[in-house]
C-alpha cells in the first residue's frame, strides 16, 4: 500500500487557446491514509506546491475527503458538534498527526556504492553462445539500480557483465519534508533488451531511519549493506516466483546484497543558487573504503535435525534431504560463481561449492587439519521417507540425528542485532503478560489488576536493563550515524517507557484495568517498531527441503533469532534451543489455501555465532548423545559432528482428551462442516470420529498413543516436551478431506517417579485457538498428558475406563476427572418467526422449520405451513432439557438451523446460526431478600432517590401519606432552570423523600426577577405561541443536543483531571477519597457518580446562559434509535442465518453479507433445574409460556406506519457538478412510495420536511427501507444511500417505540399530543400488564404507582384559553420516568428524531450521508390517530428593505484637480444585499466634494425572501443558462454599503465599505462626530439591534478599508435610514427608487462646486476666482503694485538725484 502514490493536481482549465497549465500538486501514499485511526481524512485541506519551482511556496489549498477501505471496514463520517462555515485552513491541513503544517523542501540523497553475490540472470546456453562470439566467459548479469520515491524514479548506470558491480553513484530526489510517502524502494535490475527483470527489491521505511521527536534526527542510513531476498537462484526464462523479486511476498532465497547510504538535507529555498526543479538527478560519488562498513569476521552456523515429520505425501517417495544456506554460503543446487582468489573467499564472496561437495565425500587428512579452512556441510544426506498416515510421511531419524554446519564471512555488526534482540525479548515478555491479563478478564478470574501490575513492574526493570546493556561496544568500526542516533533514541524511549510503566503501575485499579491495558498495548507496538533494525548485517538463514533435486518447501529463519551472545538478554530467542519449524511452499503457491497444509514439520536445533566463540555450540541440545564426526582423527576436537547418535531414550504414553470444538469454520456449501480432528505427536498420528453437520462438535473422546519414543534426558523432557499438532478437517463424501484449521499444544508430562494427583493431575481442559492461515477459525477444548512408561510397563499408569457407550463401539470417552461436571439445565426457546429467507437452489422456501440443538439434545419448532402468507410460528414456546457443564465458560454453543420441508419428506438446509455464548440468556430468579427495585432505580433529572425499605407497597386507604418505602419523586417543568437543593433523607424509617417544590407564587416572583436581570433584552419576550411551529421545537432541541455534546466533552476532561489528581495523591501517599471532587460534597461519593454530574450540569450550565425562550423540546439522537436501545432486542432477538462457505482472508468480526440467507426471530432462556416454586405459583402464570410470560401473540396485525423525513445531511455527490438532486423513496413489503416529483435541486443537505403514511401487515411486511435517490433528467435515477429499519422489533419492544412521548401534554398548538391513546390510558394499560398496584391519583397533583409517588401540575389550557382539571400531566410524568418503577420499569421512548446513516450496497462500509427522521406506528384496531404533524419546510416570507442614503461625511479624497492640484472626490454610494450582487443599486454622483461631505437623499429598495427561524435569506436562481431548474441558496441577511469615487475615463475607485448583518448590527451613531472606527472593530462589545425587531433605524455608520499593513482604517461615514416592511405593507404604501415618485425625496442641497466645469466654463472660472483664489489674487495685486512702485522709484531716482546735486 505504501507504494501506491496518490497525486492530486490542480490544473488551469483547458480551452482552445491554452493547454491546461499545472497550478500545483499534492502527493501522499495510500498507506498513510490507512494508518490513520479512522482510515480517512475528512474535510481536510491539502497544500499544493509546484514541482517545477520549489522556491514558489504554497500554490493554494484543495479541500478533500480521502478514505481507504479494506474489506469489512466501516467508514464513519465524523459528526462534529462545532463545524463552522468559515473553514480554518491552517488548523485542518491534510496531514497525519505529528507532522508540522509548515513543510519545507528537502533533498533526499540515495548513494549506491556496490553489490555482491548477484545470481546469474542468463541460461548457460546463452552463455555458451556469447562465449563463442566474444571468446571469453563473462559474468551473466548486467545490473543497474532503480530507486523509486514519491512517484519518481532514478536509475544508476548499467554495469556490464558483473556479479560484483561497483557503481558509486547517487540518486537525488527533491520532495517536501517530512514526506507523506513513507517508503523508498531500491531495486537491483538486470538490464536486458528483451527481458528487463528485477533481481531483488528492498524497501526502506523512512519512519524507521528517522525520529521526529524534539531530540530526533533527519532520515539517515548507512553506509550499510542491505540484503535482498527473492526467488530461488536457478535461472529460468519464465520465473514463476518473479513477484518475490519485485518485493511482493516473502523472499524464499538470498539474491544479493547492496551497499547504500541515505541522507537528507533541508533546502533553504530563499538562496539563489538552488535548483528549483524537482527532477531526479544522478551524480557520481567517491569510492567507499573496505572497512567502513565494519570489520570482516568469520561466522559459524550449526544445525541439527532431530525430527522430520508431517511431510506432505504429494511430493512422492523419492529420497529427501534438507539444505541450509546463509547468504550464498551453503547453496548447492544453484552452483555459485567461483571467486577470484582464496583471499576473496574469506572476504565474503560466494564459496566454491563444487569443490566442496567433493571434499565432504572424500575428505583428505591435510584438508581437515587446518581449522581455518574447515569445510562446510550444508545439507543432510538424502533419506527415503516412511508413511505416517494417509496424508503424511516422516523421515526415520530415530537415534541418529543429521547435522549441518557452514562457515561464512560477514561484517561484524552484531551489536545491531543484539539491541534488537533485547527489545524483542522485552516485547515478547510484555505480550505474554498482556495476553494473560486479557485471559483473566475474559474468564472473569480474580485480580487481573495484580497481574497487570506485575507485567508493568517487569517492563520497567527490563527497560532499565536495556539502557545499561546497549551502551557498550560504542567504538566498533562501521558504526553509522543511524546506529548512534538510533541507540540514543531507543535509550530515551525505553527510559521514558520505564518511567511511564512505573506511573501506570501505581494507577492500575480494578476499575481502570481495561483502560490501562490499552495504554500498555501501545507500548508493545512501540517496542516492536523500535526492535526492527533497518540496517541489515547477517542475512537470514533458509532451510530448504529438497526431493529429487527439486526445491519443495522452505523455512526462513531471521539470523538475529539464532545469534549467540555471552549475555543472556542479547542472545537470539531460538539460539541453542530445539524449535519446531514448519516448512511452507514458496511464493504464490504458499499463499491462500495451498499454504495452510504443512509441507513438513522439523524439530531443529540452530546456533549461529563467531567462529571464535564456537566452543558452546552444542550446549543447548537434549543431552545423552555422542558426536559422529566426518574425520576419524581424534586429535582435532574442533571439527563439528555430521551427526549425533542418541543412546538414551524414554518411552511414553500420550493421552489426548479431545472434548469439543466450537465456532469452527464453515467448510461446506450448507454453511456447516463434518469435522474430525487429527492429532500428531512425534512420528505418530490418530484421528477422532467424524461428527456430521455441525460447527461445534463434541467428540468427548480419548486418544491413546502407546510407546512413543523420545530421545534425551528425562528431566529435560519433563520441562520442555515436544509440541502436539492438532489439525481439524472437514470430511467430504467425495474427494479429500478439507482443511479447517490447526492448533498446537504442549502436553503435561508425568515421569515415572511422580505421583498422579493434584495439583498437576489430572489435567484441566483448556481452550486452544484454531488458526487457518492467519485467521482464527474456532477453539478446541482439550487436555493432553504425557505419561512415562517405566520398567513396570503400562500397568503402573493410571487406569483408563473402557468404552461406556455401547453404541459408540470401541471409542473411549474422556475420563471423569477431566471431563467437566455436568448439571441439568432446561432451555426454553421462543419461536417467533422467520424473515427475509432467500431462495435455495432457485426454489423459494415454502414450509420452513427451525431445529435447535445444544450438546446433542434439541427441539424442533412447529412447521410454518405457508411462509409467504404468514412467516410466524404457531406454537410460541418449546423447551428441552440438557446436561451442561457447571462452568459457564465451557458451555457448548447452541445451533439454530432452518430447514425447508419439501414434498416426499425431503429436507433442505436453508441456513444456520451458532449462538457461541449462552451467557446472556441465562435466567436468574430475582433475589427476594434484596430490595428488588433498588438496583433498577436509575436517576431522574438529577434526583437520586435512595431507599432500602420494604419492596412492595402496602394497601392504603389514603395514598397520600408516605408510609415507609414510598418514594416521592417530584417533576416540575421548571425544574431544569431552577437550582436544585436536593434533600435526600435516609433514616431508620427509610422514608426517602425528595424535596417538594416551591409553591406557585414564588415561581412567579422568580420569573419576574429573571426578566429584570435580562436588562437590555427586554424586547426578547417569550415567543408568541402562534409563532412557534414544529421547527422551533426541532431547532431548540438541536441546540440542546449540541450543548449536551459539549457538556459530555467537558465532563470527560474533568474525569481526566480527577484521575490526574488521584495519581498525584497516590505519589504523595494520600488516599484519593480525601479529595472532594470539584463542586461536589464528599458525602456524594457513595451516590451514583452520574447523579452528581447531572446536578452540576443543572447548577452551572443553565444559570450562566441567558435563559432560552421556553420551547417544548424533543430528543435528537445523533445515531440510530436501535443503538440507543440495544436494537430493541429486550425480549425478541434476531439471529442471522448463514449458508455457504465462510470467506477466508478476513477477520472473523466481519459479517459476510452475501452469506446471510435470512433471519430467525425468537429468544432463548436457560436455567438450572429444578426451578424455585415461587415463580410458577405467581398469579396468572401460564405454564405453556414458561419464562416468556406476558408476551404478545404473534398473529398477523395491521399497522399504520407514519414516516416523517426531516432532512438529509452530507449526501454523497451524484452528479458531475459535485451536487445531487435528491428525493425520497420508501419501500415496505410490496408497497413503494416514490416522491420523485418533489426532488430538491442541487443540494447535498436537502430539507425534505415530509410525512408518508403506509399501511402494513406484520409480520409479512416489517422491514422498512428509506432510500434517497438522485433525480436525473436522462437515464435512470441513481441510489445515493438507504437505511433499513426493522419495524417489528420496535413495535413489540417494551420500550414502546410505536409513538414517542412528548415532554408535555397539550391538546393544541405546535406540541399537540400525537398518540391516539392519552397518557392516562397508556399508564393504566402498562400497570395492568406489569401487575402493578395503581395508578392512584390523589389531590394536590400526586399520583402513586407501585410504591412511588410522583408530583406534577394538574391543569391544562384548551384552545380558548380556559383551564381545565386533568390527570394527563401526572400520567405523563410517570411514563417519562417509567425506568424507576420497580421490577417492570424500563426507559420508554421519548418524542425524538433519529439520525440514520445512509449506506449503498455498491460501496460497502462507507457512509453516503445521514438522514434525520422518525417513525410512528399505530395499530389499526384502535381509534385512528389524528392527522400527521405538519413538518413541511418553512416557507420564506417576502420582505422589502428600504435604505435611504442621506449624507456622507469625511470620505477620503482621491482625485487631484487638473488646474489646481487640489484634492477632491466625486462620491457615490452603492448598496446590495448579500447574494444579490447583480441587483446592486447606486446613488447619483456628488461631484467635486472637497471636504468629503456628500448629500444624496437617495433611496434603495431591496425586496427579498427571508426565513425567520433560520435567519437566512432564500435565493432561487439558475446556476447557469443550461440548468434545468433553479437552485435554492440560503444566505445570511447582510446589507453591504460601499462608497466609491467616480472617474470618467478610468475605472471607479473603491474607497470603503461596511457590511451590516441585519439580525445584529451596531446601532448607528446620533451624529457624524460620534461615529468611529470602533463600531467595526469592537462590534461584538457594542449593543446590537435587529432590523426585524426594530423595523426602522436611522444613524451614522463608518466606512472602512484595509491599508497597506492590512489593518482597518476609517475612509468615511454615511448617514442612512433602514426601513423594513413586509410585502403586504410595501404594497400598501409603495415608494420610488432614487428620488422618484411615489413619496419622492427632496433634492439634496449641494454647494455650487458640484457642477461639471466643462458645461459652463465661465461659471467655473468665476468660481475659481471668487471662492478659491480670492485672497491669493489680492495678495498678488498688492505685490505687483509694490513692485511697480519700487521700479518707478529706482527708475526716477538717478535723474532726481542729479537734479538735486546740481541744484538745477
Amino acid at each position: 500500500m505504501s507504494d501506491k502514490i496518490l497525486k492530486i493536481s490542480v490544473i488551469h482549465s483547458k480551452n482552445l487557446l491554452r493547454s491546461g497549465t499545472l497550478v500545483g500538486t499534492f502527493k501522499l501514499d495510500v498507506g498513510t491514509v490507512y494508518s490513520l485511526p479512522e482510515h480517512q481524512f475528512h474535510h481536510k485541506w491539502a497544500m499544493l506546491s509546484d514541482p517545477d519551482d520549489i522556491t514558489a511556496g504554497c500554490k493554494g489549498y484543495v479541500k478533500c475527503d480521502i478514505a481507504v477501505v479494506g474489506k469489512g471496514d466501516n467508514i464513519k463520517t465524523p459528526h462534529k458538534a462545532n463545524e463552522t462555515d468559515e473553514d480554518d485552513i491552517e488548523g485542518n491541513l491534510l496531514l497525519p498527526e505529528g507532522i508540522p503544517s509548515e513543510r519545507q523542501w528537502a533533498r533526499f540523497y540515495v548513494k549506491i556504492y556496490r553489490a555482491e553475490g548477484l545470481p546469474k540472470m542468463n541460461t548457460s546456453i546463452m552463455a555458451n553462445v556469447k562465449k563463442a562470439f566474444i571468446g571469453e566467459n563473462r559474468d551473466l548479469v548486467d545490473p543497474y539500480v532503480l530507486v523509486q520515491f514519491a512517484g519518481q524514479k532514478g536509475k544508476t548506470s548499467v554495469q556490464k557483465s558483473s556479479y560484483e558491480p561497483i557503481w558509486n553513484e547517487q540518486v537525488i530526489f527533491t520532495e517536501m519534508f517530512p514526506p507523506l510517502c513513507r517508503r523508498l524502494k531500491v531495486q537491483i535490475r538486470d538490464s536486458d533488451k528483451v527481458n528487463d527483470v528485477a533481481i531483488g527489491t528492498h524497501f526502506i521505511d523512512l519512519r524507521k531511519i528517522a525520529n521526529d521527536g524534539d531530540k530526533g534526527f533527519l532520515p539517515t542510513m548507512g553506509p550499510a549493506w542491505v540484503n535482498m531476498y527473492g526467488s530461488t537462484r536457478n535461472y529460468t526464462l519464465m520465473d514463476e516466483h518473479q513477484d518475490l523479486n519485485e518485493g511482493l511476498g516473502e523472499g524464499v532465497s538470498f539474491r544479493a546484497r547492496l551497499l547504500i547510504s541515505i541522507a537528507v538535507e533541508i533546502l533553504d529555498t530563499s538562496s539563489t543558487e538552488i535548483m528549483s526543479s524537482t527532477e531526479v538527478q544522478i551524480e557520481p560519488v567517491s569510492n567507499m573504503s573496505e572497512s567502513a562498513t565494519g570489520k570482516m569476521e568469520e561466522f559459524f552456523l550449526f544445525g541439527s535435525f532431530l525430527e522430520a515429520t508431517m511431510i506432505d505425501r504429494k511430493i512422492g517417495d523419492k529420497p529427501i534431504s534438507f539444505e541450509a544456506t546463509i547468504g550464498n554460503y551453503g547453496n548447492q543446487i544453484d552452483g555459485v560463481s567461483k571467486p577470484a582468489s582464496a583471499k576473496k573467499k574469506k572476504e565474503g564472496g560466494g564459496e566454491s561449492e563444487e569443490e566442496e561437495t567433493e571434499l565432504i565425500h572424500n575428505s583428505s587428512d591435510e584438508e581437515a587439519e587446518d581449522d581455518g579452512d574447515l569445510t562446510s556441510v550444508p545439507s543432510t544426506p538424502p533419506m527415503k521417507p516412511v508413511i505416517t498416515d494417509r496424508n503424511y510421511f516422516h523421515l526415520p531419524y530415530f537415534e541418529k540425528k543429521p547435522c549441518i554446519y557452514i562457515k561464512s564471512w560477514w561484517q561484524d555488526q552484531r551489536r545491531r542485532l543484539y539491541n534488537s534482540n533485547i527489545m524483542d525479548k522485552i516485547a515478547d515478555k510484555l505480550e505474554e503478560g498482556l495476553n494473560d491479563v486479557q485471559e483473566i478478564i475474559k474468564t472473569e478470574k480474580a485480580y487481573p489488576e495484580r497481574r497487570l501490575r506485575g507485567v508493568l513492574e517487569e517492563l520497567s526493570t527490563s527497560c532499565s536493563r536495556f539502557v545499561t546493556l546497549a551502551n557498550k561496544d560504542q567504538n566498533l568500526s562501521g558504526r553509522t550515524k543511524l546506529d548512534k542516533e538510533r541507540l540514543k533514541s531507543c535509550m530515551r524511549e525505553l527510559e521514558s517507557m520505564a518511567q511511564q510503566a512505573k506511573t501506570i503501575r501505581s494507577q492500575v485499579k480494578r476499575n481502570t484495568v481495561r483502560d490501562k491495558l490499552k495504554l500498555v498495548f501501545n507500548f508493545l507496538h512501540r517496542l516492536r517498531f523500535l526492535a526492527d533494525e533497518p540496517q541489515h548485517s547477517i542475512p537470514d538463514v533458509f532451510i530448504w527441503m529438497i526431493s529429487n533435486n527439486k526445491r519443495i518447501a522452505y523455512a526462513r529463519i531471521p539470523s538475529k533469532d539464532i545469534l549467540y551472545s555471552i549475555v543472556d538478554e542479547e542472545m537470539g530467542k531460538d539460539c541453542g534451543k530445539v524449535k519446531a519449524v514448519f516448512l511452507r511452499l514458496p511464493g504464490k503457491k504458499g499463499f491462500g489455501p495451498a499454504g495452510w497444509t504443512v509441507q513438513a514439520k522439523l524439530e531443529m536445533y540452530l546456533w549461529l555465532g563467531l567462529n571464535k566463540q564456537r566452543k558452546d555450540f552444542l550446549s543447548g541440545l537434549p543431552s545423552g548423545f555422542e558426536e559422529n564426526k566426518a574425520t576419524k582423527e581424534t586429535g582435532i576436537q574442533a571439527v563439528p559432528p555430521i551427526s549425533l547418535v542418541y543412546n538414551m531414550k524414554q518411552v511414553f504414553q500420550l493421552r489426548a482428551h479431545m472434548y469439543q470444538a466450537r465456532s469452527l469454520f464453515a467448510a461446506d456449501s450448507s454453511g456447516l462442516s463434518d469435522p474430525f480432528a487429527r492429532v500428531f505427536f512425534s512420528t505418530h498420528s490418530q484421528v477422532t470420529e467424524v461428527l456430521s453437520e455441525t460447527l461445534c462438535p463434541t467428540w468427548d473422546q480419548l486418544l491413546v498413543f502407546d510407546n512413543v519414543e523420545l530421545y534425551g534426558e528425562a528431566g529435560e523432557l519433563r520441562d520442555d516436551p515436544p509440541i502436539i499438532v492438532i489439525e481439524l478437517y472437514d470430511q467430504d463424501t467425495v474427494g479429500k478431506a478439507e482443511f479447517i484449521g490447526r492448533t498446537f499444544a504442549k502436553p503435561l508430562t508425568k515421569m515415572v517417579d511422580e505421583h498422579y494427583g493434584p495439583p498437576r493431575f489430572p489435567p484441566q481442559l483448556e481452550y486452544y485457538q484454531i488458526f487457518r492461515g492467519n485467521c482464527a477459525a474456532g477453539d478446541l477444548l482439550a487436555a493432553f498428558e504425557l505419561l512415562q512408561i517405566g520398567p513396570a510397563g503400562r500397568a503402573a499408569l493410571p487406569p483408563i475406563d473402557g468404552p461406556t457407550d455401547s453404541d459408540r463401539g470401541p471409542i473411549l470417552p474422556v475420563p471423569l476427572g477431566i471431563r467437566p461436571v455436568l448439571s441439568r439445565y432446561r432451555i426454553e426457546v421462543l419461536f417467533w418467526g422467520l424473515r427475509d429467507l432467500k431462495r435455495i437452489n432457485l426454489a423459494q422456501v415454502d414450509r420452513p422449520r427451525v431445529d435447535i440443538e445444544c450438546a446433542g439434545k434439541g427441539v424442533q419448532s412447529a412447521l410454518i405451513q405457508n411462509y409467504k402468507k404468514n412467516p410466524n410460528f404457531s406454537t410460541l414456546v418449546k423447551w428441552f432439557e440438557v446436561d451442561l457443564p457447571e462452568n459457564e465458560l465451557l458451555h457448548p454453543p447452541l445451533n439454530i438451523r432452518v430447514v425447508d420441508c419439501r414434498a416426499f419428506g425431503r429436507y433442505t438446509l436453508v441456513g444456520s446460526h451458532a449462538v457461541t455464548s449462552l451467557r446472556k440468556f441465562i435466567y436468574s430468579p430475582p433475589d427476594k431478600t434484596a430490595n428488588n427495585w433498588a438496583h433498577t432505580a436509575r436517576l431522574a433529572n438529577g434526583y437520586m432517590a435512595l431507599t432500602n425499605g420494604a419492596s412492595h407497597s402496602r394497601p392504603q386507604s389514603h395514598p397520600i401519606s408516605h408510609p415507609s418505602g414510598d418514594i416521592v419523586v417530584n417533576m416540575d417543568p421548571e425544574s431544569n432552570i431552577k437550582k436544585m437543593d436536593t434533600v435526600v433523607k435516609i433514616d431508620a424509617t427509610t422514608d426517602a423523600v425528595v424535596k417538594v417544590d416551591l409553591n406557585e407564587d414564588e415561581k412567579e416572583k422568580e420569573k419576574k426577577k429573571k426578566k429584570k436581570k435580562k436588562g437590555e433584552e427586554v424586547d426578547e419576550e417569550e415567543p408568541d405561541e402562534s409563532m412557534l411551529d414544529w421547527w422551533s421545537k426541532y431547532f431548540a432541541s438541536i441546540e440542546t443536543m449540541m450543548e449536551n455534546l459539549r457538556a459530555q466533552e467537558a465532563a470527560l476532561a474533568e474525569a481526566e483531571e480527577r484521575e490526574d489528581l488521584e495519581i498525584a495523591a497516590e505519589s504523595a501517599e494520600i488516599k484519593a477519597d480525601d479529595f472532594p471532587m470539584k463542586g461536589t460534597k464528599p458525602k456524594e461519593k457513595s451516590k451514583d457518580k452520574k447523579s452528581s454530574k447531572d446536578k452540576k450540569k443543572n447548577h452551572d450550565g443553565t444559570e450562566k446562559r441567558p435563559p432560552k425562550p421556553k420551547v417544548d423540546e424533543l430528543m435528537v439522537y445523533n445515531k440510530e434509535l436501535e443503538s440507543e436501545f440495544g436494537s430493541f432486542e429486550d425480549w425478541l432477538h434476531t439471529f442471522n442465518l448463514y449458508r455457504g462457505k465462510a470467506g477466508d482472508d478476513i477477520d472473523h468480526n466481519v459479517v459476510d453479507d452475501d452469506r446471510i440467507v435470512g433471519r430467525f426471530k425468537g429468544s432463548l432462556c436457560m436455567y438450572k433445574l429444578p426451578l424455585s416454586e415461587e415463580i410458577t405459583r405467581e398469579a396468572g402464570f401460564d405454564p405453556n409460556m414458561g419464562m416468556f410470560q406476558s408476551i404478545p401473540h404473534n398473529d398477523p396485525i395491521n399497522v399504520l406506519i407514519r414516516i416523517y423525513i426531516i432532512r438529509a445531511t452530507d449526501l454523497h455527490p451524484a452528479d458531475i457538478n459535485g451536487k445531487a438532486d435528491p428525493y425520497i423513496v420508501i419501500r415496505l413489503g410490496k408497497s413503494e412510495i416514490r416522491d420523485k416529483e418533489n426532488y430538491i435541486s442541487k443540494q447535498l443537505n436537502p430539507v425534505f420536511g415530509k410525512s408518508f403514511d403506509i399501511e402494513a401487515t406484520f409480520p409479512m411486511e416489517s422491514m422498512l427501507t428509506v432510500a434517497v435517490y438522485d433525480w436525473d433528467l436522462v437515464g435512470t435515477d441513481d441510489l445515493i444511500g438507504e437505511t433499513k429499519i426493522d419495524l417489528e422489533n420496535r413495535y413489540y419492544s417494551k420500550h414502546r417505540a410505536t409513538c414517542g412521548f412528548a415532554s408535555n401534554y397539550s391538546v393544541h398548538g405546535y406540541n399537540v399530543w400525537r398518540d391516539p391513546q392519552k397518557p392516562t390510558q397508556i399508564l393504566a394499560k402498562l400497570c395492568k400488564e406489569g401487575k402493578l398496584d395503581g395508578p392512584h391519583y390523589g389531590p394536590g397533583g400526586k399520583v402513586k404507582v407501585a410504591n412511588r409517588i410522583f408530583l406534577g401540575p394538574t391543569e391544562i389550557e384548551d384552545e380558548s384559553g380556559l383551564k381545565k382539571q386533568t390527570e394527563e400531566h401526572l400520567a405523563l410524568t410517570v411514563l417519562r420516568h417509567w425506568e424507576e418503577i420497580p421490577r417492570v420499569g424500563c426507559k420508554l421512548i421519548p418524542e425524538h428524531v433519529e439520525t440514520r446513516p445512509l449506506l449503498n450496497p455498491d460501496k460497502p462500509g462507507i457512509e453516503q450521508g445521514r438522514i434525520e427522521m422518525w417513525v410512528d406506528m399505530f395499530p389499526m384496531d384502535v381509534p385512528a390517530p389524528g392527522p400527521a404533524i405538519d413538518i413541511s419546510p418553512r416557507k420564506p416570507k417576502r420582505y422589502e428593505l428600504r435604505v435611504i442614503i442621506w449624507n456622507t461625511d469625511e470620505v477620503i479624497l482621491e482625485d487631484d484637480d487638473y488646474f489646481t492640484g487640489e484634492k477632491s472626490s466625486d462620491i457615490f454610494v452603492r448598496g446590495w444585499l448579500k447574494g444579490q450582487q447583480e441587483d446592486k443599486q447606486d446613488t447619483d454622483v456628488h461631484y467635486h466634494s472637497l471636504t468629503g461631505e456628500g448629500n444624496f437623499n437617495w433611496r434603495f429598495v431591496f425586496p427579498f425572501d427571508y426565513l425567520m427561524a433560520e435567519e437566512k435569506i432564500v435565493i432561487s436562481k439558475k446556476e447557469s443558462m443550461f440548468s434545468w431548474d433553479e437552485t435554492e441558496y440560503k444566505i445570511p441577511a447582510r446589507l453591504t454599503l460601499q462608497v466609491w469615487d467616480a472617474d470618467h475615463f478610468s475605472a471607479d475607485d473603491f474607497l470603503g465599505a461596511i457590511e451590516l448583518d441585519l439580525n445584529k448590527f451596531p446601532r448607528g451613531a446620533k451624529t457624524a462626530k460620534q461615529c468611529s472606527l470602533n463600531m467595526v472593530l469592537k462590534e461584538h462589545e457594542l449593543p446590537t439591534i435587529s432590523i426585524f425587531r426594530q423595523k426602522r433605524v436611522k444613524g451614522w455608520w463608518p466606512f472602512v478599508a484595509r491599508d497597506e499593513n492590512d489593518e482597518f482604517e476609517l475612509t468615511g461615514k454615511v448617514e442612512a435610514e433602514l426601513h423594513l416592511l413586509t410585502a403586504e405593507e410595501a404594497e400598501k404604501n409603495p415608494v420610488g427608487l432614487g428620488r422618484n415618485e411615489p413619496e419622492p425625496l427632496e433634492k439634496p442641497n449641494r454647494p455650487d462646486t458640484t457642477f461639471l466645469w466643462f458645461l459652463s466654463p465661465l461659471k467655473a472660472i468665476r468660481y475659481l476666482i471668487c471662492n478659491r483664489y480670492k485672497w491669493l489674487i489680492i495678495k498678488i495685486i498688492l505685490a505687483l503694485l509694490l513692485l511697480i512702485m519700487v521700479g518707478l522709484f529706482l527708475y526716477s531716482m538717478p535723474g532726481y538725484l542729479v537734479k538735486k546735486l546740481l541744484g538745477a
